[in-house]
């Protein structure tokens, strides 16, 4: 008889050991390679609803693991997820009723479109643009200094979103207003998304302090726009991806020349007037300012001394130094020296005696009845420019900017575009950002569009088809769906009209599906409606059991996942069912009151004295690096000191205890209680029912309804101090803080 031959150990536990997984068929750099519009799949026989090619692409990955989509959500469910979603505010009772008492086909279509078209939808998209580029508006770090024009930013994204301005444009706005569109103001202000530095104004090492502010914005670029983490190579080459640190220099240099700037938001003629007015109030006041700078000048003259002597010798020359006679490097550091040596008032009141401070008291008392007479400043917005010649950029050794090695001409990432930036000065600027803005924003570009579309899909499902939605590298997470992915790109960037035969729409077919048919290039409304129009989009959120073992993560898709809301939604639903939110759009930040434990702490935050002014929506709220506000911070908003992805939710006990205790909370549960009481009278049961469909969208059950006016029957307090306590316990049910 033949034996076998003797199996080694390895070899036995080889046999063992269950098959190796299939290969990743995507390589480690699928983001930076070119894109195609993919073939829809076809689906013979679906087991779940198609409303666009969309769900053609998740029901074909479902079909291979034997799933499929939960059953549609009911009306009520549906109506309060997408207001939610695209406003950011829930439903009023009787949109909910119009909504569920609608029986035409393309009823959810038509809530849809009035959402779109709302002003309070790019209210609400704003917000996730705003922590993407770490808006803020104060400096951070020890000081904290206020940045009182940075609102315009704001505005503007909200204002973008509102009217869907095309994507491409957005990116060159943003990147290169100033050089790409001069006479548009509205342009100039977008370039505020290079102002949102942290900066430490009062710091020493000026060098050191330039250096830091264009890293921060090359990196917040990169993550942005390009979903890379192209900070990762500026010590080294990228460990994962295929971004060296020549490429990242390169990049650093389209920033090199930076030149913060505020900007005039006036016409021409509007500016010769005000010029015009204000010499004529300078030639009449010149008498007694120069009276008064005379009197202030020992005392500043010896302020600025002293904050001279803060820099070494070798910046502090610079201010005896012509400007024009400076380096493109030297003016930079310069700008920063004289900003902080002259930039500072004197306060000379207490220092002036007898005869000399009645002098002063009076001259100042003239000259303040004289400025009755000055002509209003005019609205101005933080922007940046560019100098000319920007000062050089070198490699740095370990990416230490006190070790210069060659140096670099602005350029592109190479496994993308390997060449070097055609610049074209303009305008008094470099033209480097321009150019810097015309590559990314090109349709060449392969990130770009995947990048957006990620993040638009990520609002609307809670994590991105690739969940690292600003890490699109070899470390990040690799697509879930890579050809819908793709087919979403494509679409984004060349729409094309009624992908389905009109038989499977189930839609007026005079729509179009998601409204295809009139889409235009680079159109994010276009994507959410894609998206909330999907079938996916409109299931529950409750699968099979079959499907929760198959894919624990739903990562497939195969029910809608259920999300909390986030502090600014939370905020502004419990101002919306109390009657108190205050819809006015757009202008200066708003300070609502703090809780009691924290207005001694924070001396400065003074509340908005108009009480209706506190109460607007979150997005319009003061945002201080350094105190954010306290209900946002405690739902997992974050602090704007970085660029953030995505938010994470948390669930802690200091959440529940402050919807339970919190003094704001308690306010607006009594507001609640008092707008029910109004709008229901005193019958209790009908009281009932009007806060229950406020607060859920929905009536109460029986049972709900029996456990509530036994409450009311044995609260030991007065009516109104029962209703406040019913409202204040529909506030916090997970029904009103979740979006299912």
């Amino acid at each position: 008889m033949r034996l076998l031959p003797r199996l080694s150990a390895i070899a036995l536990l080889l046999l063992a050991a269950p098959p190796a997984p299939a290969a990743d068929p995507l390589p480690d750099d699928w983001a930076f390679r070119a894109f195609q519009r993919p073939a829809v799949p076809e689906i013979r026989n679906p087991r779940s609803a198609i409303r666009n090619d969309l769900d053609r692409f998740l029901l074909a990955k479902l079909a291979e693991q034997k799933l499929s989509y939960a059953p549609e959500a009911d009306r009520r469910t549906l109506i309060r997820r997408v207001y939610f979603d695209l406003i950011g505010l829930p439903p009023t009772p009787e949109e909910v009723e119009a909504f569920v008492a609608d029986k035409s086909k393309d009823a959810y279509e038509k809530v849809v479109d009035r959402l779109l078209a709302s002003p309070q939808f790019g209210e609400r998209q704003a917000l996730f643009w705003l922590d993407v580029v770490r808006f803020a508006e104060t400096d951070g770090f020890n000081s904290d200094g206020a940045r009182p024009l940075a609102w315009r930013y704001r505005d503007y994204v909200i204002k973008s979103f509102n009217d869907d301005k095309p994507y491409d444009r957005f990116v060159k706005e943003q990147l290169a207003g100033d050089e790409l569109f001069p006479g548009d103001r509205e342009a100039l202000v977008a370039t505020g998304f290079l102002r949102h530095f942290p900066d430490e104004y009062n710091a020493v090492n000026l060098e050191q302090r330039r250096y830091e502010i264009i890293t921060d914005i090359t990196d917040t670029t990169a993550a942005a726009f390009l979903g890379l983490t192209a900070g990762c190579a500026r010590c080294h080459d990228h460990k994962y991806d295929p971004v060296t640190q020549n490429d990242y220099f390169r990049m650093q240099a389209f920033f090199a020349g930076i030149w913060p700037a505020d900007v005039l938001m006036i016409s021409p003629a509007e500016r010769a007037e005000y010029e015009k007015k204000l010499a004529a109030w300078e030639v009449k006041t010149a008498e007694v300012r120069a009276a008064i700078a005379k009197l202030e000048e020992p005392y500043r003259l010896k302020a600025q001394a002293k904050e001279r002597g803060r820099f070494p010798e070798e910046y502090a020359r610079l201010l005896d130094v012509p400007v024009e006679k400076r380096s493109p490097l030297e003016k930079q550091i310069g700008a920063m020296v004289e900003k902080q040596v002259y930039g500072r008032t004197v306060d000379v009141s207490k220092s002036l005696k007898g005869a000399e401070k009645e002098r002063y008291e009076a001259l100042k008392a003239r000259l303040a009845e004289l400025s009755k007479e000055k002509p209003a400043d005019p609205a101005r917005a933080l922007a940046m420019t560019d100098l000319p010649e920007p000062p050089p950029t070198k490699l740095l050794k370990r990416g230490d900017w006190r070790k210069p090695g060659e140096e670099l001409v602005p350029g592109f990432i190479a496994v993308i575009t390997d060449k070097d930036a055609d610049a074209k000065p303009a305008n008094g600027s470099s033209g480097r950002r321009a150019a810097l803005a015309n590559w990314i924003a090109s349709k060449d570009n392969p990130l770009t569009a995947r990048v957006l579309v990620n993040r638009l899909w990520q609002q609307h499902f809670g994590y991105g088809i690739v969940r690292t939605s600003s890490d699109f590298g070899a470390a990040g997470d690799k697509p879930t769906h890579p050809e819908l992915l793709d087919w979403l790109a494509s679409e984004f960037q060349d729409p094309t009209p009624n992908p389905l035969p009109q038989g499977e729409r189930g839609l007026n077919p005079a729509e179009g599906v998601g409204g295809q048919g009139s889409a235009k290039p680079w159109s994010t409304k276009h994507i959410h409606r894609l998206i909330v129009t999907s079938a996916a989009y409109r299931q529950g959120a409750r699968g099979s059991d079959e499907a929760a073992k198959a894919d624990v993560e739903n990562k497939l898709l195969w029910q809608y996942p259920r999300r909390r809301l986030d502090g600014e939604a939370l905020r502004d639903a419990m101002l919306a069912v109390a009657g108190q939110l205050n819809p006015k759009a757009g202008g200066p930040s708003v300070f609502p009151e703090l809780p009691v434990e924290l207005q001694k702490t924070y001396p400065a935050w003074k509340p908005s004295a108009d009480v209706g002014e506190r109460n607007r929506r979150s997005v319009y709220v003061y945002v201080k690096r350094n105190l954010r506000y306290p209900l946002f911070t405690l739902f997992d908003a974050p602090d704007r000191n970085e660029t953030c992805a995505r938010r994470f939710a948390t669930t802690t006990a200091p959440q529940a205890l402050t919807l339970l205790n919190d003094s704001v909370v308690l306010g607006v549960a009594k507001s609640f209680a008092v707008r029910v009481t109004k709008e229901a009278g005193t019958d209790r049961e009908k009281l009932i029912e009007r806060a229950f469909k406020l607060s859920c969208g929905r009536p109460p059950t029986s049972e709900e309804r029996a456990a509530m006016l036994g409450f009311l029957k044995r609260h030991k307090g007065t009516e109104v101090e029962a209703v406040t306590d019913l409202c204040h316990t529909l506030l916090n049910l997970n029904e009103f803080l979740y979006v299912d």
